[in-house]
C-alpha cells in the first residue's frame, strides 16, 4: 500500500507556533501566577465605547457592512489621524477597516508580495512578522537591532540586509516587545531609505497613543512618503478594545483596493457592532487612552528602576506597555530563566527567544497589570535572582 500523500502545505508545516501562547498554554493551568506576560490592557473597553455596540445591537444593526467598513468608521479613523497626525486620507478609496491589525498585515503583505520578494522587518519583533511574510510566499530578512541602541532600527543596519529584490520594509515603533520608538530623525531617515531603493513601507502603528515622552509620530506625517506607506493601526491597545478585532489600514486607493479583494473573499467584513464601538472610540475617547497612558507610565515609572536595581539590565521603554530585560548575566538561557521564574517563583514571562533569534537572552515583561501585581512579581522576582547567586 502506497505511503499517503501529506496534506498539510510544506510553507505552512515548516511554521513555528507562537512562542507566547505556547508559554501561555503552561500557565493558564495555573492559579497562583503573577502574571507579566500576555500583551492585553488589563483595563476595561471603557464603558460609553462597549455601550455604543450595544446600543446598536438593541436597534438591531447587525448587519454586513461594506467589505471596506461602514462610512462612518472610515470617516473617523481619516478624522482622526487628520487631527492626531496631521494626515490627510480619502475615507471613501484609501481607507479599509480589518479584523484588528493582525489581518490588516496580512492583507497588506498578500497583496504586495511576489514569490521572491524579500521584506525587511526588525527584530527583536512581534512574533507574527516573519511567519506572515512567508503565508504571503515572499521571504522575511531579520535586521537585527540591539539594547546598546535603545532597539532603535538604524539605517545603516537596513543597508547592510537590503538587496535588488528587497520589496517592502516592515516596522512596528513603538516596539513590541521591547517599548522602543523612532525619533522624528530616525523616522525621516529611514523613509528617505524607502524612497532610496524605492520600496513599500508598511508601518504597523497600533501602540502609536502609548508615547511616554513627548507627542506620538507616525510616518503617515511625512507626505513624501505617501505614495508608499501603508499604515496599519487598530483599537485593541490604545482603547484597550482587544476582543472587539478591530483595526484598520491606510494607503494609495490601488493598494487599498487590492487588500480588500483579499479581504472581500476572505472576510466579508469586519464585526459590525464593533465598528460602532470604533466611532465612539476615534470621536469620544481621546480622554480614556490619556488616563491609561498616565497609569502605564506609572507602572514603567516604577518596574524598570526595580529591575535594574536586582541586576537585570533594562532599558527604560518610551512606548508600549512592555519592557525588554537583559538576563544573560543569570547565565540561563531566556526559555530556562521564564520556565525556571514560573515554576519556582510563580511569575510569567516571555522568553526573549520567542521574538526571534536577535531577542535571545532577554525576556519580555508586560505592565499591562496592576500596580499591586507587579510589586508582587518584583518581590518574587527579587528572590529568584538571589537564589540563582546563591547556585
Amino acid at each position: 500500500m502506497s505511503e499517503r500523500r501529506q496534506f498539510v502545505a510544506p510553507h505552512v508545516a515548516e511554521l513555528p507556533k507562537s512562542g507566547i501562547r505556547a508559554f501561555f498554554d503552561i500557565v493558564a493551568q495555573r492559579r497562583d501566577i503573577v502574571s507579566l506576560g500576555v500583551g492585553e490592557p488589563d483595563f476595561d473597553t471603557p464603558w460609553h465605547i462597549s455601550r455604543a455596540a450595544s446600543i446598536a445591537l438593541e436597534e438591531g444593526r447587525t448587519h454586513y457592512t461594506s467589505n471596506l467598513g461602514t462610512p462612518d468608521l472610515r470617516k473617523a479613523i481619516c478624522a482622526y489621524l487628520s487631527r492626531r497626525f496631521q494626515a490627510t486620507y480619502d475615507w471613501a478609496h484609501e481607507t479599509l477597516v480589518t479584523v484588528g491589525v493582525a489581518e490588516a498585515i496580512d492583507l497588506a503583505l498578500r497583496a504586495i508580495c511576489s514569490p521572491g520578494d524579500e521584506i525587511l522587518y526588525h527584530e527583536p519583533c512581534f512574533v507574527s512578522y516573519a511567519p506572515t511574510v512567508r503565508l504571503a510566499h515572499a521571504t522575511p530578512v531579520a535586521v537585527e537591532t540591539y539594547a546598546k541602541d535603545a532597539f532603535r532600527l538604524t539605517v545603516d543596519a537596513l543597508e547592510a540586509k537590503v538587496t535588488p529584490r528587497t520589496k517592502a520594509l516592515l516596522v512596528n515603533f513603538p516596539c513590541n516587545p521591547t517599548g522602543a520608538t523612532l525619533s522624528v530623525e530616525d523616522m525621516r531617515a529611514i523613509a528617505d531609505f524607502c524612497i532610496r531603493h524605492d520600496l513599500v513601507l508598511l508601518a504597523d502603528e497600533v501602540y502609536s497613543e502609548l508615547v511616554y515622552d513627548g507627542e506620538p509620530v507616525s510616518f503617515a506625517s511625512f507626505p513624501d512618503i505617501r505614495d508608499r506607506l501603508i499604515l496599519l493601526n487598530g483599537f485593541s491597545k490604545s482603547w484597550a478594545m482587544t476582543g472587539f478585532r478591530l483595526g484598520y489600514a491606510c494607503g494609495p486607493a490601488e493598494v487599498i483596493d487590492a487588500m480588500m479583494k483579499i479581504h472581500q473573499y476572505g472576510i466579508m467584513s469586519a464585526p459590525t457592532l464593533s465598528q460602532f464601538a470604533g466611532v465612539e472610540a476615534m470621536e469620544n475617547g481621546d480622554a480614556d487612552v490619556a488616563r491609561m497612558r498616565a497609569e502605564y507610565k506609572r507602572r514603567r515609572d516604577y518596574l524598570v528602576p526595580a529591575l535594574n536595581a536586582m541586576g537585570l539590565a533594562t532599558v527604560m521603554p518610551k512606548g508600549a506597555f512592555y519592557i525588554f530585560s537583559d538576563i544573560r548575566a543569570s547565565g540561563l538561557s531566556s526559555q530556562d530563566f521564564a520556565l525556571r521564574l514560573l515554576n519556582e517563583h510563580a511569575v510569567a514571562c516571555v522568553p526573549g527567544a520567542a521574538f526571534g533569534p536577535c531577542g535571545e537572552g532577554f525576556v519580555r515583561m508586560s505592565y499591562a497589570t496592576s500596580l499591586p501585581k507587579i510589586k508582587l512579581a518584583v518581590e518574587r522576582l527579587a528572590a529568584f535572582m538571589r537564589d540563582l547567586a546563591k547556585r
